[in-house]
């Protein structure tokens, strides 16, 4: 995959999508189980506050005691992390701690002045011992006057508060975070997974859509099939109607080639019956050169119209055409030619040689490599064929060959390396564009006798 690689692109959303999604997600439940743990820590305070309310009372000379103490052992411990505080609000000692905890030590807390009702209890977060913050809970009391005894501590608000170290909180967040983060790992993978099969499953349509595409191309058939998702409709729309206004343009090049074509007819007509009438007046050298002349415009215009429809790409569908028999027929015609009776002509060809050509398409692509070896051969021109994921054509002619430094020039439109032999240089630039038209090549090199080697590879059929 690449950069411009759609697939790639929606694999790395996907990622950074999975990975922001789970890092969220992350972020949050850890953030809920510290709320839940803090939520849990406070309803224990508030407990613990209740019982030291309860045990809370002021003794007969006017002292503050807790009777019993509240029962953990960790308010007992120095520095423990639970501390409870009493403050007498009423006698002006408000924050000095007037009672505390032996886990406070020789630290006091600085409980907020803030009003407190009967019975409400608030929440706070202070600094304690060694400035750790705390978790608290703070409630007051007032000691009501007794009438049979009214003592020192009748009468007395108290504020009393109970504190746990935020450490604790902080500790059990962090070990959730590393337990949960296998996981997360585990649902990262399985989201991956999810994605790519995802992204698999939503790209399926876009390769079948290539592969018709490719059957279109390779003329299996004319259009785009129904059938794809809403998304890929109106691509195959276009796509169609692309194909469509193609066909129609090269149905209308056609019908200008072949009136043009038609109207050349005329005019050569009238050349050639000049050409007798002259021939009949005793010119017969000059009549010669119109037959000559007529006959060269004549070919040419025959193979301008294979040339135009070959490049048009207007082939039938599933074309097949036997090689052998190809190449036989057109050796029957070459053999009484000038050029072809001369030459010792050596086939070798095994049965059931078929090419993915139409026939007067491969007879064209063949007749001219057989005219262009017909006339450059001394006495003989070999052809053999050889069959396998390919139909592989190869004639070989013993004529003088062609330069190294030249034969990547041959196929050229128009190209005559030697101008002592007659020809329009067309012949090998259209057997190349038959032979690239359905998806051959044509490859020239020098015969091991000194002549021309050229060598067609065609699509079996």
């Amino acid at each position: 995959m690449t950069g411009r690689s759609l697939r790639a692109r929606l694999a790395v959303a996907g990622l950074l999508s999975i990975a922001l999604a789970l890092l969220v997600a992350a972020l949050s439940l850890v953030a809920l189980f510290e709320r839940h743990v803090e939520r849990r820590i406070g309803a224990e305070l508030t407990s613990q506050l209740n019982q030291l309310a309860a045990a809370a009372q002021v003794t007969d000379d006017g002292r503050l005691a807790v009777e019993p103490r509240p029962a953990d052992p960790r308010f007992e411990a120095p520095l423990s992390g639970l501390y409870w505080q009493i403050d007498d609000a009423a006698a002006g000692h408000r924050g000095v701690g007037a009672l505390r905890s032996r886990s406070l030590w020789d630290t006091q807390l600085a409980l907020p002045g803030d009003r407190l009702t009967a019975g409400q209890v608030h929440a706070h977060r202070l600094s304690g011992p060694g400035g750790r913050a705390l978790l608290v809970r703070k409630r007051s009391i007032r000691l009501a006057a007794d009438d049979d005894d009214a003592g020192a501590g009748a009468g007395r608000e108290l504020r009393l508060a109970v504190g746990q170290d935020r450490a604790e909180l902080i500790a059990a967040r962090n070990a959730f975070a590393a337990d949960m983060l296998p996981y997360l790992a585990v649902i990262a993978l399985l989201l991956a997974a999810a994605s790519f099969v995802q992204i698999r499953i939503g790209l399926a349509p876009l390769e079948a859509l290539r592969q018709d595409v490719n059957a279109v191309r390779a003329g299996q058939t004319e259009r785009l099939p129904a059938g794809y998702p809403a998304e890929v409709r109106p691509l195959v729309a276009e796509v169609n109607a692309l194909l469509a206004a193609r066909e129609q343009a090269v149905a209308q090049a056609r019908s200008w080639t072949a009136d043009l074509a038609h109207g050349l007819k005329t005019p050569l007509s009238a050349l050639a019956a000049d050409a007798e009438r002259l021939r009949q007046e005793g010119n017969p050298a000059v009549a010669a050169d119109l037959d000559q002349l007529a006959w060269h415009m004549r070919r040419r215009v025959d193979r301008e119209l294979i040339r135009a429809r070959v490049r048009a790409g207007a082939r039938p569908h599933q074309a097949r055409a036997d090689v052998g028999h190809a190449l036989r027929r057109l050796l029957g015609t070459l053999e009484r030619t000038p050029d072809g009776e001369r030459i010792d002509w050596r086939l070798t060809v095994p049965d059931g040689a078929v090419a993915a050509l139409a026939m007067d398409d491969l007879l064209e692509l063949l007749g001219n490599l057989l005219e262009n070896a017909a006339k450059w051969a001394r006495r003989q021109v070999e052809i053999r064929v050889s069959t396998g994921d390919a139909v592989v054509v190869t004639i070989t002619d013993d004529g003088p060959g062609v330069p190294m430094d030249q034969l990547h020039r041959l196929g050229e439109r128009g190209l005559r390396l030697d101008e002592r032999k007659a020809g329009s240089g067309l012949g090998l630039a259209i057997a190349c564009d038959v032979a690239d038209a359905y998806g051959g090549a044509l490859e020239f090199a020098q015969a091991p006798t000194g002549g021309l080697a050229v060598k067609t590879r065609l699509p079996a059929g």
